[in-house]
């Protein structure tokens, strides 16, 4: 189930009450998979009326393939958001009623951001995680013509869940892409090997395409639950000296404070991928992360000014946009 038109022209004199409960029954609905009793108890409202209203979303055209109202709440986040960290753009998605659909509701987001905007000729940098994954399992085939997905780090030995191979051999796979991969482990044993590796060639014509995405598509890890944490930290006091030294989180692999700063650690002088300032220069960098567990470390990648675009849930577009999440 795709999204609102993250682009659609704004409302204008506000929005019939009627159709942003409908968009908000819809979402639960098809998105959140609640039944029409649990949207009915969370509402307050009678099943009766949650299925009338169901119906109207069918007849009227909201409910296609597509939702295509707009909650007047997350545009007014989504505003918030662009203002306070200067974005190009902001997508707020409706929260969804069970926490743990998070990583599934920012999946569908961010494909259906994405799915507009990724055009014949483009160089596509993408990073790493299970936020990643669920975008990718949203997001519909494509014919696009003369498509690159570039990696912009270099992945793990060793991890349970996903790798950066399979995000960008299943990204490429919808747009029937070409596809460059970091041959390399994320971290490089120390900073010399580091700067051999990226002297190599096809590690080096990698990260030069890297270098040069038009749009590059990230998401934050956080310092305690992310696959970074879990399996890229190979010494047993990695962890305690990164909290030490302020860490709050990282992005591609490389571990920042509150502010989005460099942490002075030798994980950050090993780091097989792009670095910060460059994917801070890149024209196009698209932010995708949510959930309570990530709001320390999506603050800081927004003040350091990483993102152009953010998509994240309501619940963290209020916590980044109140005084009390500065």
């Amino acid at each position: 189930m795709n999204l609102p038109q993250p682009d659609a022209e704004p409302l204008r004199g506000g929005v019939d009450p009627e159709e942003q409960l409908q968009t908000r029954v819809a979402w639960y609905y098809f998105v959140g998979n609640l039944t029409q009793q649990q949207i009915a108890n969370r509402l307050g409202m009678s099943r009766v009326r949650i299925n009338r209203l169901l119906a109207a979303c069918r007849e009227s055209g909201l409910v296609q393939i597509t939702i295509n109202g707009r909650l007047t709440p997350c545009i007014a986040l989504e505003e918030a958001l662009i203002q306070r960290f200067r974005l190009r753009e902001a997508v707020v998605i409706p929260n969804p009623a069970d926490p743990s659909m998070i990583r599934e509701t920012l999946g569908v987001g961010g494909a259906e951001y994405l799915d507009e905007r990724i055009e014949d000729g483009m160089n596509v940098g993408i990073g790493w995680g299970q936020t990643l994954r669920s975008v990718i399992r949203a997001l519909p085939a494509r014919n696009r013509q003369d498509v690159s997905v570039i990696s912009l780090q270099g992945g793990l030995a060793h991890c349970s869940h996903i790798n950066t191979f399979e995000i960008i051999s299943d990204f490429a796979d919808r747009y029937g892409a070409d596809r460059h991969f970091y041959a390399a482990p994320i971290y490089a044993g120390s900073e010399a090997d580091r700067d051999i590796i990226l002297r190599q060639g096809a590690i080096r014509e990698t990260h030069d395409k890297a270098l040069a995405s038009d749009i590059s598509i990230v998401t934050v890890g956080d310092i305690t639950q992310s696959l970074i944490v879990q399996y890229g930290l190979s010494d047993d006091g990695d962890l305690d000296e990164l909290l030490a030294a302020g860490a709050v989180g990282d992005l591609l692999g490389h571990f920042i404070d509150a502010n989005g700063e460099l942490i002075d650690h030798s994980l950050n002088r090993r780091t097989v991928a792009i670095d910060l300032e460059a994917l801070r220069e890149n024209p196009w960098t698209v932010v995708i992360s949510g959930g309570e567990h990530k709001r320390a470390a999506n603050l800081a990648v927004l003040r350091g000014g990483y993102a152009d675009v953010f998509v994240t849930d309501e619940d963290t577009a209020i916590a980044l946009t109140t005084e009390t999440a500065s």
